[in-house]
């Protein structure tokens, strides 16, 4: 494969990521902030390869599909962490609601009508005893890896 069928390859894994999320979504399992936040990179990267396919550039823009997949994987591996309580996520959707004893009860339901319903240090779906923010990590690190290759192939030709 040339740089450009490799770009396109893995603009159309992102594409797919996209799809299987809003496929997770339309069964059932609603996303956390954080499972919505690795969308966009997959989106920046399935944007790249129609460039890619558009404009016929395939090194400068293998690259920036690279850093998109790069960066979904880093924020997967992140998510990954949360749910295994390797460290704190965002308090707003794995933290508690906040000091109890020094709200008033007005103060409480606020925050309670404010917080997300969706935590992002619970795993909601498993396959091979990994989650779905694990499963991005893997898949995403694969996407970087073929956009790296398709920016190599490119500066060969």
């Amino acid at each position: 494969m040339d740089g450009r069928q490799l770009s396109l390859l893995a603009g159309a894994g992102s594409a797919a990521l996209l799809i299987a999320a809003l496929g997770f979504q339309a069964a059932g399992y609603a996303p956390c902030e954080l499972c919505i936040l690795q969308r966009w990179p997959h989106v920046a990267a399935a944007a790249v390869a129609l460039l890619v396919w558009w404009t016929g550039w395939v090194r400068g823009l293998a690259v920036l599909g690279m850093v998109a997949a790069s960066i979904a994987m880093g924020l997967a591996i992140y998510h990954t962490g949360v749910e295994l309580k390797l460290w704190a996520g965002p308090t707003h959707c794995s933290g508690t609601v906040g000091n109890l004893a020094t709200m008033s009860a007005q103060d409480l339901l606020e925050r309670l009508n404010t917080t997300p319903v969706v935590r992002c240090d619970e795993v909601a779906w498993r396959f091979l005893g990994l989650s779905m923010a694990a499963w991005n990590a893997v898949f995403s690190a694969g996407l970087a890896v073929v956009w790296g290759m398709a920016a190599k192939r490119a500066s060969k030709g």
